[in-house]
């Protein structure tokens, strides 16, 4: 059993008190999750930030009416009980994560909290036999939705669509500058770099298990290697090239994963069989790069197919020379 699963109470055994309660600390946590985005996004996004604002200033308004409402019916003392006390209930993601979230995926999350808020409530008001019961989770339920209205009335306030494009455009460039130029410089420095000593290894011994101790070393090597240059040479505050160890950890994986792809072949024992997979894959790997130039990076294909190709064909042919001599 989940530690902690049997202490959690049924949604159908809480008091009209401890609902209320348990609204009142829901709406809490969804302020407390709005301003964080808003300060999260208010730098380099400054019209979401008022988004954000506003939704926090909505949700903090209804947590009022839920208070006065619950000290009319029960009293100043409110219940302590919260969303992980109650089995089957909503969960929101941890507030931290947000620091790894893009600017689209936090306007998705904004609208599935409000969406699950909302259905939620609907769905417990119609499995409920109380009427005051009923009453009050149909109240909520309207109450959330009020809530995704006023984020489609604040968004059309704060974001019209030039600053909602340009925001969108902000956003694609950071993924380029964060995620995609590393991993790219990494994906070409690991499937190009480690052609000749893999495929000199291949055509000198024949030895298709030495060579692919020889390929995993070099890939494993060249991808630690890329990953912290990648992290120390550029802190990303004057750059805008984003967090150091994001780029470093794009540029190490890609880099490994590119010399790995043609080394992994060697496991096969028979060499013929080995080389002609891992030329294929090398192929691949090569095509797959000036694809990625193309759409990401604008560059024309034919241009990056010539330069990508041409590269590794000559690397490839210095391995395989050095190797057969």
């Amino acid at each position: 059993m989940i530690p902690g699963l049997a202490s959690r109470r049924r949604f159908s055994d809480l008091s009209e008190q401890e609902i209320l309660a348990l609204a009142i600390s829901s709406e809490e946590d969804d302020v407390r999750i709005y301003r964080q985005y808003a300060e999260r996004l208010r730098a380099d996004y400054p019209a979401s930030a008022q988004v954000f604002d506003g939704m926090a200033a909505e949700e903090n308004e209804h947590r009022h009416r839920l208070i006065d409402t619950h000290t009319e019916r029960f009293g100043p003392v409110i219940p302590l009980i919260r969303r992980e006390h109650v089995a089957g209930f909503y969960a929101r993601k941890p507030v931290w994560l947000m620091h790894n979230l893009s600017l689209e995926r936090i306007r998705a999350e904004a609208e599935a909290m409000e969406r699950d808020a909302h259905n939620f409530y609907i769905t417990a008001a119609q499995h409920s036999s109380d009427a005051s019961t009923r009453k009050l989770l149909g109240d909520l339920a309207a109450a959330e939705a009020g809530h995704a209205a006023t984020a489609v009335q604040l968004s059309a306030t704060h974001l019209d669509p030039d600053v909602k494009g340009e925001e969108d455009r902000a956003a694609h460039r950071q993924f380029i500058l964060t995620w995609v130029q590393p991993g790219l410089a990494g994906l070409m420095d690991g499937s190009v770099s480690t052609l000749a000593p893999i495929f000199a290894t291949a055509f000198a011994t024949h030895n298709t298990w030495t060579t692919f101790l020889v390929g995993a070393a070099a890939s494993v090597g060249a991808g630690i290697s890329m990953g912290f240059t990648e992290a120390a040479h550029d802190d990303g505050v004057l750059s805008g090239r984003g967090s150091p160890w994001k780029r470093g950890l794009a540029s190490g994986v890609m880099t490994t994963l590119g010399g790995m792809g043609h080394a992994l072949p060697y496991l096969i024992p028979e060499f013929w069989t080995a080389t002609t997979i891992a030329m294929v894959i090398v192929f691949i790997e090569l095509w797959a790069i000036a694809w990625i130039q193309n759409k990401f990076m604008e560059t024309p294909f034919l241009r990056a197919a010539l330069q990508v190709v041409l590269g590794g064909a000559l690397v490839f042919a210095a391995g395989a020379l050095i190797g057969a001599g």
